[in-house]
């Protein structure tokens, strides 16, 4: 699992970034909201931590920004104790969950645990990008026309369009979806990601898996 922390705080950041590198985390660390949203753009990640006041560009305002994107990253919101009104503004903004400060390093692992853990068993159904739409249900794929997809390919769908209209290198495609298969390498992805774009042109989507072998991949709209 692959977590970005945003906290200004440098000791502060530091603990928390040892902590969850120590629980088996993989950590980005950040001290500001530009860099937190930076961050966001280039990797995918499976949980953020958000500290409200962040110079630069706060959290709040970060936050925004990546529900405006349709980020739908989980996202844990770190508070002051008297920033109620804040966590009021948060969650209402998106935010999964908050953590007033000071807070118990156990607590925020168990927070953090806890979102991970709905992020890989929550599934909805059915869900939409730009001009396709997909059922889990039925593993159908459909625009204009519809195909059925497999499951592995369901689920590299479903992961692209989490992280819609950001760059997925074959690393977390690889964690996420073969789960550290011995024989799951980059062709692999290559493989199923080729599979994907066919079915794309298939059903006459305007959207499409940009990327090449080696590098990464995003869905993105088609120009």
């Amino acid at each position: 699992m692959r977590v970005l922390i945003a906290e200004d705080t440098k000791d502060l950041n530091h603990a928390v970034a040892v902590l969850l590198s120590r629980s088996g985390y993989d950590v980005d660390a950040v001290f500001d909201g530009e860099a937190a949203l930076e961050k966001i753009e280039e990797n995918g990640y499976d949980a953020v931590l958000l500290d409200i006041m962040m110079p630069k560009r706060d959290g709040l305002s970060v936050l925004r920004e990546m529900r405006a994107r349709n980020v739908t990253i989980p996202v844990l919101m770190l508070t002051a104790k008297s920033e109620i009104d804040d966590r009021v503004e948060g969650l209402s903004a998106g935010a999964d969950d908050y953590l007033p400060k000071p807070f118990a390093m156990k607590e925020l692992l168990a927070r953090v645990g806890a979102m991970t853990r709905r992020r890989t068993t929550y599934d909805p159904t059915q869900a939409t990008f730009e001009d396709f739409f997909v059922d889990g249900g039925t593993l159908e794929l459909r625009a204009e026309n519809a195909v059925r997809l497999s499951l592995k390919e369901y689920e590299l769908l479903r992961l692209f369009m989490t992280h819609a209209e950001r760059p997925l290198d074959e690393g977390f495609l690889l964690e996420h979806i073969w789960g550290g298969e011995r024989s799951a390498d980059g062709d692999t992805v290559f493989l199923y990601v080729s599979y994907l774009r066919r079915k794309l042109i298939q059903i006459a989507s305007h959207a499409e898996i940009a990327g090449e072998r080696g590098g990464s991949y995003r869905l993105t709209k088609s120009a």
